[in-house]
């Protein structure tokens, strides 16, 4: 089934996955997945040392991600836009480190989510590739 958000489902879900995330909330945050999701990252590859870097199932989301509120300074994400597509929505936010991520989410037909990959910014490297294309 394919599933197209409209405007307000996209900003709704984005807004309340943010929110709770900022309220170190996770069973708030597990209530946006499908029981058996699958969570593409970097951060995987890094901190779990696994190098096809996914975990599966709110299980093991909850484990990996629990530690995350208990960081110097506090976990806060700051919204800056929403991508809209077929089964999918993309957030690109602000990390507490100042990184710019995108999750693309894929939504099931439950409405659910039921995978995610996550990328991260190169840093500078888009100004880097725009001075490239001006010269």
């Amino acid at each position: 089934m394919i599933t197209l958000l409209d405007k307000e489902s996209a900003l709704l879900f984005a807004n309340e996955w943010v929110t709770a995330w900022n309220q170190h909330d996770i069973e708030r945050i597990l209530s946006h997945y499908s029981d058996d999701v699958r969570v593409f990252s970097p951060l995987i590859v890094e901190r779990m040392g696994l190098p096809e870097g996914y975990l599966q199932g709110k299980a093991a989301l909850r484990d990996y991600w629990k530690p995350s509120f208990s960081l110097t300074p506090p976990l806060c994400f700051r919204l800056i836009d929403i991508f809209l597509g077929v089964n999918s929505v993309a957030i690109l936010y602000e990390n507490i480190g100042r990184r710019l991520v995108v999750e693309n989410f894929t939504i099931n037909q439950d409405m659910k989510v039921s995978s995610v990959t996550v990328h991260w910014s190169l840093g500078g490297l888009s100004n880097d590739i725009a001075t490239n294309m001006n010269e």
